[in-house]
């Protein structure tokens, strides 16, 4: 009686993923999410991108890392180009686009230029990619992993302690067969599967409104619920998700009410509330061992 008046103010941190015995987290990074496939050519790296700047324009401070050195994309896709500085003697400088901290291999070998490497190789410049890069304090350290379920991912699965991993595919049969053994990677490794992610899952006509499944739909939606994992949320198949790519300016820098950025958004809310109930419900005294 006789309030006439109330302030409420909201505030929000991200909680520090828990810690795996052997695996040394890396300084200032609270958590690492590992954006994978089990094949390519399903928009992996343009959800990684778009999650990225999501979290980034929701109060997050976000690094992405290209961990695709065979098919770097990401340089093309943020539209930033140049070659990262050295700072001392055993540091390198990351370089910035929308507000995050970038680093790739499109970065250090532009151009068309391919890597012929093979496993070690690999082994070594992803470790020098989370080890000596400065990140600086981030919230959410994204790797976009490439495809598949090889040497990058066993590589990283068994050196830095992953806040968990989100599963890109499209509504496809094929598709979905090898997002089946990128889960059950996961699962092999103890990395906890944040979700599914259904790309391309519909084109909605733009003279009609119809809605066209070009590669079938709901294929992602069954299949976690086929393995009791989440459903993050599906992206339509648009021409303005595309261009960004292809211009380096995503779709999701225009903000949560853009009609073509609403999915990206909605996904990025998912991933931090995914990664927070599993941060804060992790065993406080138990470390989870990982094997090679």
């Amino acid at each position: 009686e006789g309030i006439r008046e109330v302030q409420i103010r909201w505030e929000a941190s991200v909680p520090k993923s828990r810690d795996m015995q052997g695996l040394a987290s890396i300084p200032g990074v609270k958590n690492i999410v590992a954006v994978a496939s089990g094949k390519g050519g399903v928009g992996k790296t343009t959800v990684a991108v778009n999650l990225a700047v999501a979290l980034q324009r929701m109060g997050a401070a976000v690094g992405l890392m290209d961990a695709d050195v065979y098919g770097p994309n990401i340089p093309r896709m943020m539209g930033v180009h140049g070659s990262p500085k050295a700072v001392g003697e055993d540091r390198i400088q990351t370089l910035e686009g929308f507000g995050i901290r970038l680093m790739s291999m499109g970065f250090i070998s532009p151009g068309d230029r391919p890597l012929i490497w093979r496993g070690p190789m690999l082994h070594s410049v992803i470790q020098q990619f989370l080890r000596n890069v400065d990140w600086g304090e981030l919230d959410y350290l994204i790797l976009d992993l490439p495809p598949g379920t090889g040497d990058v991912q066993l590589s990283l699965t068994q050196t830095v302690p992953l806040a968990g991993g989100v599963i890109v595919t499209t509504p496809s049969d094929v598709a979905l067969e090898d997002a089946r053994k990128a889960i059950e990677m996961f699962r092999q490794v103890k990395v906890e599967v944040l979700g599914i992610v259904e790309n391309m899952s519909y084109f909605l006509c733009p003279h009609c409104s119809q809605r066209i499944e070009i590669f079938s739909h709901g294929g992602g939606k069954k299949t976690s619920e086929e393995f009791g994992i989440p459903f993050l949320g599906e992206i339509p198949l648009d021409p303005e998700v595309r261009a960004g790519g292809d211009f380096g300016s995503p779709v999701a820098a225009r903000g949560p009410e853009a009609p073509e950025a609403q999915s990206f958004y909605e996904i990025a809310r998912r991933v931090a509330a995914r990664v927070s109930v599993v941060d804060l419900t992790a065993p406080p005294e138990e470390l989870i061992t990982i094997r090679p």
